[in-house]
C-alpha cells in the first residue's frame, strides 16, 4: 500500500455511446460451433454427408456474416483493424499455432492407454513435466525477452516445442523406450512454451497504439483458447478418424513397428497425427521470421555479418 500511495489514477477513456456487438458476436459464435462439430464429428457422421456438409457450409456462411457485421463497426467485437500490424499479426497467428499443438496431449494419452494399455493415471504421470516446465521457465522466457529481444525467443521456444514433438512421432518404438521419450517430450513443450509466451505477448502488445492494447490483448488471448480448442479437435478428428479403419495402411511401408502387432493401427494413426502437429510448429516458426522484425543488437549483428562478408568478397587476401 505505501508503494502506490500518491500515485496519480489513470483511468481509459470511457466511451458513452458503446453497444453490445450482438451480431458480431452471434454470427461468431455460431460459426465457430459448428466449425468445431463438423471436426470432432465429421468422421462420425461421415465427412461428405448431408449433416457434415451442413455444419462446414454454416461455419462458411456465418464466418462471411461476422466478417461483413465487423468490418467498419465502431463497436466491433473484433477490430480487424489490428491486422493491419503486420508484428501483431505474426504473433497472433502463431500464438494460436502454437497453442493448437496442444493436440499432443491427447494424441499420446490416448496412444499409451489404447495401444499400450496404460492405465489413464500413469500416464498421466508422463505429462508431470510439462506443468514444471512450463511455471519454471516463464521467467527464463522473461529475461531472455530482455536480453534479446522478442524475435529470438520466439523462434527458439517454437523449436524446442517442434523438438518435443518429434520426440513424440516414434509410435513404432516399444512401449517402455517411448515411456521414456514422451516423458521427456512433455517437459520440452513446457520449456518452449515458456521461452515463447512472454517475448510473444510483448511482440504483439508493444507494437499496437495505448488505445488499442484492451482490444489487442482480448483477441490474442482469444487466439490462445481457439488455438488449443481447435487443435484439439483437428487432432482427435485426425486420431479417431484413422486408428478405426485402414487409413494409415501407407505409414507401415515407410517404418516398421517394433512389440505388438494388434495394435499398429492406433500407433500409425498416433503419428500421422502426431505429423499434423508438427507441421503447426513449422507454419508458426514462419509467420514468426516473416513478421515479427530483428531488435536493434540483432539488426547491428547481421549488418556487421554483411560488411564482413563483402570485405571478404573484395579483398579475399585479408582473410585467408
Amino acid at each position: 500500500m505505501l508503494m502506490v500511495r500518491g500515485t496519480p489514477e489513470s483511468r481509459a477513456e470511457a466511451k458513452q455511446d458503446h453497444k453490445l456487438d450482438v451480431a458480431g458476436i452471434g454470427t461468431f459464435m455460431i460459426a465457430m460451433v459448428a466449425l468445431q462439430v463438423y471436426a470432432t464429428q465429421g468422421a462420425k457422421l461421415g465427412w461428405a454427408s448431408i449433416g457434415s456438409l451442413a455444419l462446414l457450409a454454416a461455419a462458411i456462411v456465418f464466418g462471411i456474416l461476422f466478417y461483413r457485421a465487423e468490418s467498419g463497426n465502431a463497436n466491433a467485437f473484433v477490430d480487424f483493424g489490428l491486422f493491419r500490424n503486420s508484428t501483431y499479426t505474426g504473433a497472433t497467428i502463431s500464438n494460436l499455432l502454437l497453442n493448437a499443438v496442444a493436440g499432443i496431449l491427447l494424441v499420446s494419452m490416448s496412444l499409451v492407454q489404447i495401444g499400450g494399455g496404460m492405465s489413464a493415471q500413469s500416464a498421466g504421470l508422463l505429462t508431470l513435466g510439462y506443468a514444471i516446465a512450463i511455471v519454471a521457465f516463464i521467467r527464463v522466457g522473461e529475461k531472455l525477452l530482455q536480453r534479446f529481444g522478442p524475435r529470438k525467443p520466439m523462434i527458439w521456444g517454437s523449436l524446442i516445442v517442434g523438438v518435443s514433438v518429434a520426440l513424440l512421432m516414434p509410435t513404432f518404438t516399444l512401449l517402455g523406450t517411448y515411456k521414456m521419450l514422451a516423458a521427456v517430450a512433455f517437459t520440452l513443450f513446457g520449456v518452449g512454451l515458456g521461452f515463447y509466451a512472454t517475448p510473444s505477448t510483448d511482440a504483439a502488445l508493444a507494437n499496437l497504439p495505448d488505445d488499442q492494447a484492451g482490444s489487442g490483448s482480448g483477441i490474442y488471448k482469444m487466439a490462445s483458447s481457439l488455438g488449443a480448442s481447435f487443435g484439439v479437435a483437428i487432432s482427435a478428428a485426425i486420431f479417431t478418424a484413422l486408428s478405426g479403419g485402414s487409413g494409415a495402411d501407407w505409414v507401415a511401408g515407410l517404418v516398421t513397428f517394433a512389440g505388438r502387432q494388434d495394435n499398429v493401427a492406433v500407433r500409425e494413426a498416433a503419428l500421422v497425427a502426431l505429423g499434423a502437429n508438427l507441421l503447426m510448429v513449422v507454419a508458426a516458426v514462419v509467420s514468426i521470421v516473416l513478421t515479427v522484425p530483428k531488435t536493434e543488437p540483432e539488426a547491428r549483428a547481421a549488418q556487421s555479418r554483411r560488411t564482413v562478408d563483402l570485405q571478404s568478397t573484395l579483398h579475399p587476401e585479408e582473410h585467408d
